[in-house]
């Protein structure tokens, strides 16, 4: 039977938006602590969100305009943009997308388990989490940058958490917001939500949705849905996901 038994969650722009409010800052704030001439603009940041992970971003940018950086500066560069991040964070600067904590209540009271599955470090995470649910903990596990041999978009995040799980593909749910983040959870044969951040994007064209929303809605904000089963509220619930499930399967089969 194809019913909802668990739900995977990518952080950064699907809980909560946090690129530009305190990822793209931060990264500002580092360069010029450590005399790195760089300033990254808001749309030279999303060109940059193409590579996943702030190494590799760092390493992405260093390369492509003729800087000569060791491994051990871009460690530091980094390292000094995690303390910039958490200081952000620690200022209440992110706050959850419309409709996530509500929904994620719900599937929590409905015995719903769930995950969350990020490019991002572990101690980012477990930062952002603890100012987020301030002490409620809804996941059972999370799958970081740390965790896999390589991120987003390769599936291999996604195929380590279903192992984790031992939830069937057909009883899970994913929650996305990226290119990289759709191309590893399809590529995991997973049924997929896309839900955009405050980011824009164009889909890759290889990328095929069956659920696009623009948001999770709540009582006081309607979700629409451009893509997928139709909703009974005036937000995405529990009930919206057990409907897209079947769909997903119905059409698989």
């Amino acid at each position: 039977m194809n019913y909802l038994e668990g739900v995977y969650w990518d952080l950064d722009g699907t809980i909560a938006n946090t690129e530009l409010e305190a990822h793209l800052p931060a990264f500002n704030i580092a360069f010029k602590d450590l005399g790195i001439n760089w300033n990254w603009d808001t749309d030279k940041y999303i060109k940059l969100l193409q590579i996943n992970g702030g190494k590799n971003r760092i390493s992405y940018y260093a390369k492509s305009n003729n800087f000569d950086f060791s491994e051990d500066l871009i460690l530091k560069i980094h390292k000094k943009k995690q303390f910039h991040y958490f200081e952000i964070i620690k200022k209440n600067y992110v706050n959850f997308k419309t409709g996530v904590f509500r929904l994620i209540n719900e599937l929590h009271r409905k015995k719903v388990r769930q995950f969350i599955v990020t490019s991002s470090s572990r101690n980012q995470v477990d930062l952002l989490l603890e100012y987020l649910f301030n002490g409620f903990n809804p996941f059972e596990f999370i799958i970081s940058s740390e965790d896999v041999e390589f991120k987003k978009p390769n599936p291999l995040p996604y195929l380590k958490a279903i192992k984790l799980s031992g939830i069937d593909k057909n009883n899970s749910i994913v929650f996305e917001d990226s290119n990289p983040g759709l191309k590893s959870s399809l590529a995991a044969n997973l049924p997929t939500i896309f839900v955009p951040s405050n980011i824009p994007i164009v889909l890759e064209k290889n990328i095929k949705l069956d659920c696009i929303l623009d948001s999770l809605g709540d009582e006081n904000n309607v979700a629409n849905v451009i893509k997928g089963p139709k909703l009974k509220k005036s937000y995405v619930d529990y009930c919206f996901l057990c409907d897209y499930l079947m769909s997903f399967n119905n059409a698989k089969n």
